[in-house]
């Protein structure tokens, strides 16, 4: 039996659709995503509500996306996302049509990899607190945002571990802690605990809680041990609640210096923060790591996921030899011969 669901409380559409969001959990940047494409789908056909709409005009809004504006699959997908779950969710309307609209299949494309020599040269030039975070997303496999949202309590210098809360697919997960930068992050919490004390001589709000937990344990976001590993150096206006509080180190920080490093290290490759670990999956199974294991420490859901880094593999380590190089090895072996022929005769 289908569980019920809370009444909505708001009267209009677009608040309707921001309630249910954060009623699931989803991310901020799930509901920008979400609310921009259900105001586009409305505008697009004039304004019409979506109760008085079906399958013929997802279809050809869908439709113009991929003809029109030419957008790639995974845009496109998130668009039928943002819209079926306008119709499910908020709706209520669970309609066969639905089911039997179309996703457009993502090309399988193999991720960008860097070799041990470029990472190490792209990590040279990159200090101070991004090279630090550079250098731990390298270490550990960890996605940006995981690494970005770490907490004082989640960083385990004695069993050299760190833990990982509420990843992708909500799931935790424990990584490991490269000895080699334990130093430095340490000298970075205490970076961090200098902040932390002046938020709180200052009376600040206390950080973001995950879910409920602000409501159930209301100081514990004023604490030492829930406070950010990479905080901002400035406080923002949190975009739901409008209260402002000391946020974690803001992304495109990374991201900038990052393209930047890439060009200073004279590094020819389309790479990203996310290629800090894709490197990190493949050096593993280069050097003979299980690929379960990497597959927990990656936090897959599926091992299909990981096995894409042995096919980078294959190709990188050259396990198998072209034959035009076997062709050029018989020319050489018979250009010997033939020359130990001739001088003999």
């Amino acid at each position: 039996m289908k569980p019920s669901k809370p009444p909505l409380r708001s009267a209009r559409l677009l608040d309707q659709l921001r309630e249910r969001i954060r009623y699931m959990h989803y991310s901020l940047r799930t509901e920008q995503a979400y609310l921009y494409w259900v105001r586009f789908f409305i505008r697009w056909h004039g304004m019409k509500h979506p109760r008085d709409m079906g399958a013929p005009e997802i279809e050809a809004f869908l439709t113009m996306l991929a003809t029109n504006r030419k957008v790639s699959a995974s845009t496109h997908n998130q668009a039928l996302s943002a819209l079926l779950f306008l119709y499910r969710e908020v709706l209520d309307i669970d309609l066969p049509w639905l089911d039997n609209i179309n996703r457009p299949n993502r090309p399988k494309r193999l991720p960008s990899v860097l070799s041990k020599n470029e990472v190490s040269r792209l990590l040279a030039v990159m200090d101070g607190e991004v090279g630090l975070l550079a250098r731990l997303l390298y270490g550990t496999g960890m996605r940006l945002m995981e690494a970005l949202r770490l907490r004082i309590k989640d960083v385990e210098f004695d069993r050299h571990v760190i833990i990982i809360r509420e990843a992708k697919g909500g799931k935790d997960r424990v990584v490991m802690l490269p000895r080699g930068l334990a130093s430095a992050l340490k000298a970075q919490i205490a970076g961090g605990r200098a902040l932390w004390e002046s938020d709180r001589q200052a009376q600040s709000p206390g950080i973001e809680m995950p879910f409920a937990l602000e409501r159930k344990y209301p100081n514990a976001g004023k604490t030492w041990a829930w406070f950010w590993v990479f905080p901002s150096p400035t406080l923002s206006t949190d975009p739901r609640s409008g209260i402002r509080r000391r946020h974690h180190l803001f992304e495109e920080r990374l991201q900038r210096a990052i393209k930047q490093a890439l060009s200073q290290a004279k590094i020819a490759k389309h790479a990203s923060v996310h290629t800090l670990r894709h490197s990190f999956a493949t050096h593993l199974l280069q050097t003979g790591t299980d690929i379960r294991t990497v597959q927990e420490l990656l936090g897959h859901s599926d091992v299909s996921t990981t096995m894409i880094y042995t096919h980078v593999l294959k190709v990188a380590a050259g396990g198998t030899t072209s034959p035009f190089d076997q062709l050029e090895a018989t020319d050489i072996q018979t250009h010997q011969k033939l020359t130990q022929t001739t001088t003999i005769g």
